[in-house]
């Protein structure tokens, strides 16, 4: 990938799903946590994108478009054995998307457009997300969910 492209994701635009780069995406979620007092929260924010612009690809087919997927195992896998951070910091980060990889790998099991061994690709899938979902305890999961709409957001 390219200079430009990295520099494009930081500071100018991501996809169509998100209106800004990386960085003000990332500065307006933690505005949200701020305002909304979530500190323990604030260091997750800042990092849960952190590996984006090193992991997209471009999206040739759409004016300017990229993909990120699996940022969040890959932003995990950065800063997993780093001391000072929480294992509640660590979990964030990895599982910030945990929520909506279940719904979106169960949406494309059950697509027709896609091939038999697609589905079946993604109904293992989405038994595995919702496997590692069902480990977490509830405190986590329901932060799980504020942290999604916080990303939210920012988009």
């Amino acid at each position: 990938m390219k200079i430009i492209d990295r520099f494009i994701i930081i500071f100018w635009k991501q996809n169509s799903w998100h209106k800004h780069g990386v960085l003000v995406h990332t500065l307006k979620v933690v505005y949200h946590i701020i305002w909304n007092g979530h500190y323990n929260m604030f260091i997750a924010l800042i990092l849960h994108d952190i590996w984006k612009p090193l992991i997209a690809t471009r999206d040739d087919t759409k004016e300017i478009s990229y993909s990120f997927t699996w940022h969040e195992e890959k932003s995990y896998q950065l800063i997993k054995n780093i001391p000072f951070f929480s294992d509640y910091t660590k979990n964030l980060v990895r599982w910030h998307y945990l929520i909506r990889w279940i719904k979106k790998s169960k949406e494309k099991s059950l697509d027709q457009n896609n091939t038999d061994k697609e589905k079946l690709f993604w109904k293992t899938e989405n038994e595995r997300l919702k496997k590692i979902y069902e480990t977490l305890n509830a405190d986590f999961k329901n932060d799980l969910a504020i942290f999604l709409n916080y990303d939210d957001l920012g988009k």
